[in-house]
């Protein structure tokens, strides 16, 4: 393996391991929230599931800092050249990250999880907003370095060669950024929900903790359907807009667009034939690719055959694959927080077991839809690190080679192997035992509900 390549799949290994827990504690932060101020009006039952779920979410925020410190080592380690040449610009947002997003969060954490009896209602409730407040900072911090890779604003190329920053407001205000955090936080709320929706459900159809399932796998649903509608749309229309309009390649490569044409089909089935420029066994929807990007049923779409093939993604399948993965799965969501929700509205969700069965069966695919979502950003970036500025190649280190990338990448999975072990180890042991049904007192051990005190 040449030496940019190893530090291609060692990054790309480390930082999707490290989203699969960012993403549900961004998502489940918002919904404890939901849960507090429901408690503050007097639900007694959502003060429970409360400190069920700020459990599960602070063994996921653990495991988020653990394999996200890594991460910013490797801009040194990994990707000397473009840390020297970017720094500038991307050291502010990381920085602001660290300082105003992650010490908000892990300083309130400890309290919403031990400081309730001492805060009381109204300060717990305060410490759950601002540990919310933290960990949307913290997203924010991070795609907005992201956005700038991908649509680069408010910098100049000093003489030297180095990108200084001009404008750290322009960088904040990147419109890709916007709209691409708008999306993730969608994407990490559809995480939340189906997590929250799965283990209820698992509840119900044991029998088990049924207030707090009951409760749970409500809120869930309602947010699950507004979280999904919304990253179809606008924020999922918005973002594909963006791509089309500033990285017109990757959106013909997304797409599978491989020929200039009026009218133009949306792909949604299909296995693209790079050989032979086409694509096998398509399903197509006549017109309505150019209606989405143009609004108009017949404008043209320029395919992947009028570009130079130097500026082709180099994983062409993989980004075609990733995003129909993605826009699949996100309609499957749809219709399944439909169906979940019209049973609720109908008060029979509770009692639908082959329903509840579907909820609990689809915990893991928001994560595998929110990986997907990532890997098409990252594959249609491609050959750019920078887009427009500095390709891949140009900014890896030289000096590192291949197998110390390769033995470096061996530990980060065998640490990796034993981090989820325990991981597993510790969230199935709080959902075995389940939410406390007493409310906290002075030096007594709350006691864990059955279905029968539920």
């Amino acid at each position: 393996m040449d030496p940019l390549t190893a530090h291609r799949f060692h990054f790309a290994f480390t930082v999707t391991y490290h989203y699969i827990f960012p993403q549900i504690t961004m998502g489940l932060a918002f919904l404890i929230v939901v849960l507090k101020t429901m408690a503050l009006r007097g639900d007694a039952v959502a003060n429970q599931a409360v400190r069920f779920w700020a459990k599960i979410f602070g063994v996921s925020f653990v495991m988020g800092v653990v394999t996200g410190i890594p991460l910013q080592f490797q801009f040194g380690t990994n990707w000397s050249r473009f840390s020297a040449d970017a720094g500038g610009v991307i050291g502010q947002t990381l920085a602001m990250e660290g300082i105003f997003a992650f010490f908000l969060e892990s300083a309130f954490l400890y309290l919403l999880l031990f400081g309730e009896r001492r805060l009381g209602p109204r300060g717990h409730w305060v410490a759950a907003l601002l540990v919310c407040m933290g960990t949307w900072l913290s997203g924010f911090f991070i795609v907005c370095t992201n956005a700038w890779m991908q649509h680069p604003v408010g910098y100049e190329i000093a003489p030297d060669g180095t990108i200084v920053l001009t404008s750290l407001w322009a960088v904040l205000t990147n419109p890709w950024a916007l709209v691409q955090y708008s999306h993730v936080m969608a994407g990490t709320t559809i995480t939340a929900s189906f997590v929250m929706a799965g283990i209820a459900a698992f509840y119900l159809l044991r029998g088990e903790h049924l207030a707090v399932a009951r409760r749970s796998l409500s809120l869930s649903v309602v947010a699950g359907l507004i979280a999904s509608a919304l990253a179809a749309f606008p924020t999922g229309d918005i973002h594909a807009r963006l791509v089309q309009k500033y990285q017109p390649v990757t959106f013909a490569a997304m797409e599978g667009h491989f020929h200039t044409g009026d009218a133009a089909g949306l792909i949604l089935i299909g296995q693209p034939n790079v050989a032979q420029m086409r694509l096998d066994n398509p399903l197509v929807l006549p017109g309505l690719l150019s209606f989405l990007t143009h609004n108009r049923w017949a404008a043209t779409v320029i395919g992947l055959s009028d570009y130079d093939r130097h500026l082709w993604p180099d994983q062409l399948e993989l980004l075609y694959y990733s995003y129909h993965i993605q826009a699949g799965l996100g309609t499957i969501f749809i219709g399944t927080m439909v169906l979940s929700s019209l049973s609720l509205w109908r008060r029979k969700l509770y009692h639908q077991r082959w329903l509840l069965w579907i909820l609990m069966l689809a915990l893991p695919f928001p994560f595998i839809a929110n990986t997907a979502g990532w890997m098409t950003a990252e594959l249609g970036r491609q050959p750019w690190l920078i887009y427009g500025l500095m390709r891949t190649a140009d900014g890896h280190s030289t000096q590192v080679s291949s197998g110390n990338v390769l033995f470096t990448l061996l530990g980060f999975m065998g640490l990796y192997v034993l981090l989820s072990a325990l991981y597993f180890f510790i969230t199935t042991r709080i959902i075995a035992q389940g939410p406390e049904t007493e409310p906290v007192q002075d030096g007594v051990e709350p006691s864990r509900g059955g279905g029968a005190s539920a």
